[in-house]
């Protein structure tokens, strides 16, 4: 494990200290004897030597890529039914977004390991490269498997620079102010959910079938722009402390392996990040929700001889990947301690959950709006409304950031957030019906992001605060891992019910048209909103949509429901000085004075 001598002092560290005043005396050395503790070792060492002006530096660098992370999520998202639209296959929009969501689940143990194995910085360079990649692919392409494998590697980018913006915070705070900075990050989508919905607008007025490749196409230069800062700052307190020699490696012999030996080193590499089991479970995963996506569409439906396979093959491999885990795996993504972790396993599994329920209702959100309030609201406030929650979740994240920073404890603040998304999620089963007011839909929304900001930062800082530093990265991803398998399992099950239910609805309140007609409504929201609100044809559309919606509400709520008693079990940590509530290290890995009141408690999610 990584270590240093001045673990024994009991005096805590000051995060302010000047490099001028770091030595690299014996005492302040890290030493790192494992190659999996490497980036951890590198970034507490690059906290030694954080001055004033670096790490304000280091917090601006952050801020500048939340931002345009933010604008990122507040404008692309809303291009996405009309890129499958402009192909003609609207009904492929959950499948698309359950690969996307796969991809965003297995990328980030890929990120955390790459950044505990070699650093920080490096692992920012592999998430540009990506991020880059996948959006000239998008902007560029001319059928949905083109833009199907841009999204693939706009995933991997998205997912890697939102795990390592999490791991970067959890490196440089500490736990009483963990929830507020985390939640200080998501700050822009209060600002870009109103100039993102303007950018998006104005894209997709003007040209509602192309537009949308010029809304992907500004992020292959805002991106790097973003980035460059930050990979600057943490390259340049990685050096600092490297010259200081404030970093040691306890070298381990590779029994005489030539360091050419690129093959060999590969196969390290790819066993180290346990290449195969990330494989193995993003292709089951994969393979079972797609066809659950698909099922409606395909030929004879669930008959369907790829669905079949699919249906097969997918938990299959799922086992696969189980036993090879427990008996192959020298280095599993997902450790087994982490298994018998209380309150890690808790907190990621009310993730869970909670995705589940909110990508059900969330996933057809625009094109209900669309089809709705077109032209009765411009796309400008329909991009408005969608993101109210965002918008709420980051203004009751911030606060339930500082009530944990006041109180420092977190479970009560767990439990009543998720009772009132519950009640939020019941309020919406009448407010998107067909007749559904703007207020109820306005309020269902509030409500939900007022529960759901408490939620989301009370379970994510519980998780960090279950594990010691040297697995926090591993932690951050295990939970946003499980928590992204929810997401996809929620736009899955949402998709099937979609592409069964929305085609009985329309051939019941469309009777008089002919099956070409329904698949036309069927496959593109820009045929339904042409239509005059008042011609008969849209009005059953309409009372469609709604009723479809409502089946995935209460769906929704059911599963909204199961994370109320999950929280029971979560332990209720103190949040203190510590880097996290089981070792009582801070940040650069010396010891601070913490109340034991919570020792008892803490032990059974030791790790």
């Amino acid at each position: 494990m990584s270590t240093t001598l001045s673990e024994k002092k009991e005096q805590p560290s000051s995060h302010g200290n000047s490099s001028e005043h770091v030595t690299g005396r014996p005492e302040e050395v890290i030493i790192v004897e494992n190659r999996e503790e490497l980036g951890t070792g590198r970034a507490e060492a690059s906290a030694k030597v954080w001055g004033r002006y670096s790490i304000w530096a280091l917090y601006i660098s952050l801020g500048l890529a939340a931002y345009v992370y933010s604008l990122d999520y507040s404008t692309t998202y809303f291009y996405t039914p009309f890129a499958t639209s402009s192909f003609s296959v609207h009904s492929l929009l959950s499948s698309i977004e359950v690969v996307s969501q796969i991809i965003l689940a297995v990328g980030k143990p890929v990120v955390a390991r790459i950044a505990d194995l070699q650093s920080r910085p490096f692992a920012f360079t592999i998430v540009l490269t990506f991020y880059i990649v996948g959006y000239i692919l998008i902007a560029s392409s001319h059928s949905v498997s083109h833009y199907a494998a841009g999204r693939v590697f706009q995933s991997a980018g998205q997912t890697g620079l939102q795990i390592l913006s999490q791991i970067i915070v959890a490196d440089i705070t500490p736990l009483k102010w963990r929830g507020f900075v985390t939640a200080w990050l998501s700050g822009p989508f209060i600002i870009n959910s109103f100039i993102g919905s303007k950018i998006a607008s104005s894209m997709t007025n003007r040209n509602p079938a192309n537009g949308w490749r010029w809304g992907y196409g500004i992020f292959c230069i805002l991106v790097p722009v973003s980035l460059a800062p930050i990979m600057v700052v943490l390259g340049w307190g990685e050096r600092r402390a490297k010259k200081l020699g404030l970093v040691k490696r306890v070298e381990h012999s590779e029994g005489g392996a030539s360091k050419r030996d690129w093959v060999r080193k590969t196969l390290k590499f790819a066993i180290e990040m346990d290449l195969l089991g990330l494989i193995l479970f993003g292709v089951g995963w994969a393979l079972l929700l797609i066809a659950m996506t698909l099922s409606g569409g395909a030929k004879d439906g669930w008959r369907n001889p790829s669905i079949i396979a699919m249906i097969i093959v997918g938990p299959i491999i799922i086992i696969a990947f189980i036993i090879y885990e427990i008996k192959w795996a020298k280095f599993p993504f997902i450790p087994g301690h982490f298994l018998r972790n209380r309150g890690l396993m808790a907190t990621s599994f009310i993730a869970f959950f909670d995705f589940i329920s909110f990508y059900l209702t969330a996933l057809y959100l625009t094109s209900f709006l669309y089809v709705v309030k077109t032209p009765e609201w411009t796309l400008a406030e329909q991009n408005y409304f969608a993101s109210t929650q965002s918008v709420g979740l980051t203004v009751f994240a911030i606060v339930g950031g500082v009530i944990m920073r006041w109180r420092r404890r977190l479970k009560v603040l767990l439990i009543g957030g998720l009772i009132i998304r519950c009640l939020g999620v019941g309020i919406m089963i009448r407010s998107r019906g067909a007749n559904g007011s703007d207020a109820e839909l306005v309020i269902s929304q509030v409500i939900q992001a007022f529960g759901g900001g408490f939620v989301s930062i009370t379970e994510f800082t519980a998780a960090q605060a279950a594990v010691t530093h040297k697995h926090v990265a591993m932690a951050i991803a295990f939970n946003l891992l499980i928590t992204e398998v929810g997401g996809a399992i929620g736009s899955s099950v949402g998709g099937a019910i979609w592409v069964h239910l929305m085609p009985r609805y329309l051939r019941q309140y469309l009777p008089g048209t002919t099956d070409e007609q329904r698949a036309l409504l069927f496959g593109s929201i820009i045929n339904i909103a042409a239509l005059s609100p008042d011609d008969p044809i849209r009005v059953g559309a309409i009372q469609a949509y709604a009723e479809t919606m409502k089946i995935l509400i209460i769906a929704s709520l059911a599963f909204g429901l199961i994370p109320i008693f999950l929280a029971l079990l979560v332990p209720n940590y103190r949040l203190g000085d510590a880097q996290n509530a089981i070792d009582g290290l801070d940040i650069t890995g010396r010891r601070v004075d913490e109340p034991q009141e919570q020792k008892k408690e803490e032990n059974s999610a030791r790790v």
